[in-house]
């Protein structure tokens, strides 16, 4: 099997800094890469456009084909007709990339489906941007890159929805210069893929790229390419809509903690904080007069904000002890701020508020021979206390996880 290069950290003080990793000089300009699970019915068109662009374009090049475990002798065809082959044991769309590109010889990389909706013979519009200094290029399919889809090349939803709302998410929450996440065909330098020290071994492979390029940014580019109908005949497309479209989903919520959590949990924080600064002196509002059951509600914010920006630091801990983000400076920043004892500093003392006000309600109870007490009154103190009990012990809670999860990075 196998196996991808070790990568050393890469720094983001720069603008566009690639981690210095020891390889061997490329041996060729550029291999085009294309993953191949059982593609007999379109594996020869495929790398004999490639070969034939490469040979136009005069482009010193090899053809490698990334086999996960063809029974159908795509192998045996598309060494044939001149390819190379390698043959990848771990299974998945993105195993089979890593293990294409890490034998890779050229200096550049190009990967392509092999289901023929790809035009190899548009390679050249790639290896032109490579040349002008682009890291990454990515290929765009829809019309608002440039693209060109034919007709029954790509699914309604997919051209419509899934594609487009996705590719603006990406934009939005990464920052990614590109209008088709999800084209399979996009060029790149060798070393550029060395440093992004991709993880994922499914069809998340691709995402990730475009994900951590853009996080460590490196020059993207993109170039208009036509999409055309699957060549396959023996079987279905791999690609499932909802399967995979929910696995994107989940895979940017992961690599983007601040959406998933850290902005609706200081959303719903600060909605408590106003809560409280209304119902706890008994604003009145109109005709509604705001107590005990605002703060009830109001403590209920609180507490979900807080657990919620807690996951948003967990996640981000995560995501970068897996390797799924690049190092963030502010992480450091946050480390040379937070220590566990302030953590737990802050924690013991909203607790002990809380405790106290607790407390002065025990007190006042007892003063009335612990009878009956005004409701209304005595919420106002009881509620706030065990809010802060509650938030304290979670700050105590969280202080002790983040300690934990940051042994990695010490």
């Amino acid at each position: 099997m196998l196996t991808l290069t070790e990568s050393a950290p890469v720094s983001l003080a720069g603008e566009h800094v690639l981690s210095k990793i020891p390889a061997a000089p490329p041996e060729c300009e550029l291999t085009v890469v294309m993953p191949c699970l059982n593609e007999a019915d379109t594996i020869e068109v495929c790398v004999s456009k490639a070969l034939r662009a490469i040979d136009i374009a005069g482009i010193d090049a090899e053809v490698l084909v990334a086999d996960n475990g063809s029974t159908d002798g795509s192998q045996r065809l598309a060494e044939a007709l001149g390819a190379r082959v390698v043959n990848v044991q771990a299974k998945g769309y993105g195993s089979a990339l890593m293990g294409g590109i890490a034998a890779a010889r050229g200096r550049y990389v190009i990967m392509g489906d092999a289901d023929d909706s790809y035009d190899f013979l548009e390679l050249p519009k790639f290896v032109e941007q490579l040349r002008k200094g682009f890291d990454v290029v990515q290929g765009c399919r829809l019309p608002s890159g440039g693209g060109t889809v034919l007709p029954g090349a790509m699914p309604f939803l997919h051209r419509w929805w899934g594609n487009p709302m996705f590719s603006i998410m990406a934009r939005q929450m990464f920052r990614a210069p590109i209008h088709d996440i999800y084209c399979g065909m996009r060029g790149f330098t060798k070393q550029a893929y060395l440093s992004l020290d991709q993880r994922c071994t499914g069809m998340e492979f691709a995402t990730e790229m475009i994900i951590k390029a853009s996080r460590f940014r490196l020059k993207i580019g993109e170039v208009p390419i036509t999409l055309h109908p699957d060549g396959r005949k023996a079987h279905a497309p791999h690609l499932k809509t909802f399967r995979d479209g929910w696995r994107t989903l989940r895979f940017f919520l992961t690599c983007s903690p601040r959406w998933l959590f850290l902005w609706p949990g200081a959303m719903s924080f600060l909605i408590g904080l106003a809560g409280y600064a209304l119902a706890w002196p008994g604003a009145e509002i109109g005709r509604a007069t705001l107590g005990a059951h605002t703060l009830l509600v109001s403590s209920l914010a609180l507490l979900l904000g807080q657990q919620a920006i807690l996951f948003a630091v967990f996640a981000k801990m995560f995501s970068l002890n897996e390797g799924l983000l690049p190092p963030d400076p502010r992480v450091n920043r946050f480390f040379e701020f937070f220590t566990l004892e302030k953590g737990l500093l802050l924690g013991a003392s909203s607790a002990l508020s809380g405790g106290i006000l607790l407390a002065f309600a025990f007190a006042h109870w007892q003063q009335n021979s612990f009878g009956p007490l005004d409701y209304g009154q005595t919420m106002r103190i009881v509620i706030p206390g065990v809010t802060l009990i509650a938030l304290g012990i979670q700050a105590i809670l969280g202080s002790f996880m983040v300690s934990i999860m940051s042994i990695r990075r010490t």
